[in-house]
């Protein structure tokens, strides 16, 4: 899928996701009112990750110093809290009325195709075609283990339900027949909000060959784990050569890096908004800002969501 992006202003997405310095863990409807303040701000998508279970070693590269700081692989506390993420994305779906919702590193391997494949389009239905979905392969093993899924085969698995998907929210029956999975006729229904099905989103840890097949063959967006450079962008450039595309045609996003003052203090939101103008001159049009990085107090969200409207609006400008 190809998309005009030219001249388009640049798009905030608020993380929803390891808040737990904001809200409490156990406060879900917090973070719904959180994605209602950051519609009526002017954000264009809220985004929440995702794990099903976290195992011992999920900390095993060093936790983060600083706990309002986001979860990567290898620092987390196993015992970080992680609430389903597509039943929370319906619950923000259904509270609000403008703002796309992100389903951003969904673990597809962990889930059956077909059952994801219904999920998601009931969620995408719901919404009226807002939801984003980035599908991932994930990096903690124990979490596969848990579940019973092989870590090692978990890209083949994701190829896979990549076909499923297509397949299922075409109109029924769909068949299919893998290395993982076969089924004959089925009917997988409602569909989704339009016959092209939602939005993906592909990306991780560089440019790799099968995020960039992935990309190329079922993407509109590519969202990498990491701070993006003009070097990396060139690579995703002679990457795409292959299958004759080309960056401008996906909607790139890139997010703020921070240093915190201190491991008990929040940063500083001016520095971190000052990355942004860079990665627009290297073509980013949508930016990733997590709210408990910069404030302690959820009565301060909406105005710091309108803070950071503004002054992404006047870099346009």
């Amino acid at each position: 899928m190809s998309l005009n992006l030219d001249n388009v202003p640049p798009r905030m997405v608020s993380v929803l996701t390891e808040n737990w310095t904001l809200t409490d863990p156990r406060d879900l409807p917090a973070l719904v009112r959180m994605a209602q303040e950051a519609e009526d701000a002017g954000f264009d998508m809220v985004m929440v990750s995702d794990h099903v279970v976290m195992g011992p070693s999920a900390g095993s590269s060093g936790r983060m110093e600083n706990p309002r700081d986001y979860a990567m692989p290898g620092n987390q506390d196993p015992a970080t809290p992680w609430p389903s993420s597509l039943i929370l994305l319906a619950a923000i779906a259904a509270a609000t009325t403008r703002i796309r919702i992100g389903a951003v590193a969904l673990i597809a391997p962990l889930r059956h195709p077909l059952a994801l494949a219904k999920d998601l389009a009931t969620l995408d239905l719901l919404s009226g075609g807002r939801l984003v979905v980035q599908p991932t392969v994930s990096w903690h093993e124990d979490e596969f283990a848990a579940l019973g899924v092989d870590f090692r085969s978990r890209g083949k698995i994701l190829d896979e339900h990549l076909q499923i998907w297509q397949r299922a929210w075409q109109p029924s029956p769909a068949s299919f027949t893998g290395e993982f999975f076969a089924f004959h006729d089925v009917y997988v229904d409602p569909k989704p909000s339009s016959a092209a099905g939602p939005t993906l989103w592909f990306g991780g840890q560089g440019v790799s060959s099968p995020i960039v097949r992935r990309l190329a063959e079922y993407g509109s967006g590519y969202h990498p784990l990491g701070r993006i450079d003009s070097e990396h962008m060139q690579s995703l450039r002679h990457a795409l050569e292959p299958y004759s595309r080309a960056p401008e045609e996906f909607e790139l996003v890139g997010g703020t890096r921070v240093e915190f003052p201190s491991p008990h203090e929040c940063a500083p939101l001016e520095p971190a908004l000052e990355e942004i103008p860079r990665q627009m001159a290297l073509g980013l049009t949508t930016f990733c800002i997590k709210p408990s990085i910069f404030i302690d107090d959820p009565a301060a969200h909406p105005s710091f969501c309108r803070e950071v409207v503004k002054r992404v609006d006047q870099f346009a400008s």
